[in-house]
């Protein structure tokens, strides 16, 4: 399914960024509660990177699997 970044991430007043969801990404899973700045690399997706852009994702109760960015 094709979602925008804003679907799956909010951008916290810090500039930093945090899962609304349970987030799954190269096989690291994070929880909400988690936020992290620029530079931040989970299997190959680099988060700050990908603002603005859509993602594919597959979803499950309380997680999202992220499977790719569209560019």
């Amino acid at each position: 399914m094709r979602v925008s970044f804003s679907y799956v991430f909010q951008q916290n007043s810090d500039g930093s960024y945090t899962p609304r969801k349970g987030v799954q990404i190269g096989g690291i899973t994070m929880g909400p509660g988690v936020s992290f700045g620029t530079g931040v690399n989970f299997g190959g997706f680099d988060v700050a990177k990908s603002v603005g852009k859509d993602l594919e994702i597959d979803e499950q109760p309380g997680l999202i699997i992220i499977k790719g960015v569209y560019n």
